[in-house]
């Protein structure tokens, strides 16, 4: 009979077990930059809120630095399913997201956290086809993009035939402004800066830190140019396979993580001048408001373009202009 008893108790335990690890969920996070930036600290805030809010049932494997997917790779690996979650840049897909590339236009954000609220509210409105093949999960854009430089930029004329290293958007806005933008990898740029190559760059400031441009550019300049909108998306069919508990978490995180990481991108940028301020003496400029609003007229041809493109892709481009200006107004406001 005690036999009986155990064998009865060891299958019964045997059944447990395989119950609690068909429940368990393990899920793979990619994402292309270094692990100290960012999107990857967004990352790991998201990996640790899911795994908490979903009691550990939910265990997520994080891959920063390109070690699972490339930037480039990133959208279309994770609708694949190399990835199940992906961190992408619409950046380096030119052309593929023209609704909510609208929040990458250089219309004078001065905070991330406003442009992430923003982005992910004109997402949710608009639910646009570019997404179609993904679940969004989240979005948040980088900090404004300012100018780092080896020479003094104080004002608007300072600009012209300076060689810039920029990407996307902004080396659009270089040319307007009368310079001359040179495209390489990041982590090029050191190397140009110092042997003259490039003069500056144009990029959010964070970088002044996380990469150390303090130590080779001794000088600043506050555009509030361009940002750079992200998503976080996953596949499909792995959504579809989440309990609906788990989904509910996910849900309910998306504009959490847009507040959240806009929030600490800007927090960011305040210490990354604080150190570039404290351990190179750099200098900060902002130009005179009179050269503020011809810069605006001078890369006012990027959002007209913008429209046009958007207008051939079937979208309402003027409305969804306006509504992003509107909700730009509305959460700068809230800032304050």
């Amino acid at each position: 009979m005690n036999r009986l008893t155990a064998l009865g108790g060891f299958i019964l335990l045997a059944v447990l077990s395989g119950t609690v690890e068909a429940k368990e969920i393990v899920l793979n996070y990619a994402n292309f930059p270094p692990a100290q930036t960012f999107p990857c600290v967004q990352m790991e805030r998201w990996k640790a809120e899911v795994e908490e809010r979903t009691n550990g049932k939910v265990q997520i494997n994080t891959f920063p630095g390109g070690t699972l997917l490339g930037a480039k790779a990133m959208f279309r690996g994770v609708a694949q399913g190399q990835a199940d979650i992906g961190c992408s840049s619409m950046a380096y897909l030119p052309g593929v997201f023209p609704l909510t590339s609208a929040v990458g236009l250089p219309v004078g954000f001065t905070s991330a956290e406003t442009a992430s609220l923003v982005l992910w509210d004109v997402y949710t409105k608009y639910a646009p086809e570019e997404f179609s093949e993904v679940k969004v999960l989240t979005m948040f854009t980088s900090a404004p993009s300012n100018l780092m430089s080896k020479k003094r930029v104080a004002a608007l004329e300072d600009f012209q035939g300076l060689e810039i290293r920029a990407s996307g958007s902004l080396s659009r806005s270089l040319e307007l402004l009368g310079a001359t933008p040179v495209s390489m990898p990041m982590s090029e740029t050191p190397e140009a800066l110092q042997k003259g190559v490039v003069q500056g760059l144009l990029s959010s400031l964070e970088v002044l830190k996380d990469f150390n441009y303090a130590a080779y550019c001794p000088y600043q300049t506050i555009l509030n140019l361009q940002v750079y909108p992200f998503a976080v998306v996953m596949n499909k069919d792995v959504w579809n396979s989440l309990p609906a508990d788990v989904q509910e978490v996910m849900n309910d995180l998306g504009p959490e993580q847009a507040e959240w990481t806009g929030e600490y991108m800007d927090r960011h940028v305040q210490e990354a001048l604080a150190y570039a301020q404290q351990e190179h003496s750099t200098q900060v400029d902002r130009l005179p408001d009179t050269d503020m609003r011809e810069m605006q007229a001078k890369v006012a041809p990027i959002i007209e373009e913008w429209k046009q493109e958007a207008a051939d892709a079937g979208l309402p481009a003027e409305e969804i202009y306006q509504d992003m200006l509107a909700l730009k107004e509305r959460y700068a406001q809230d800032e304050q």
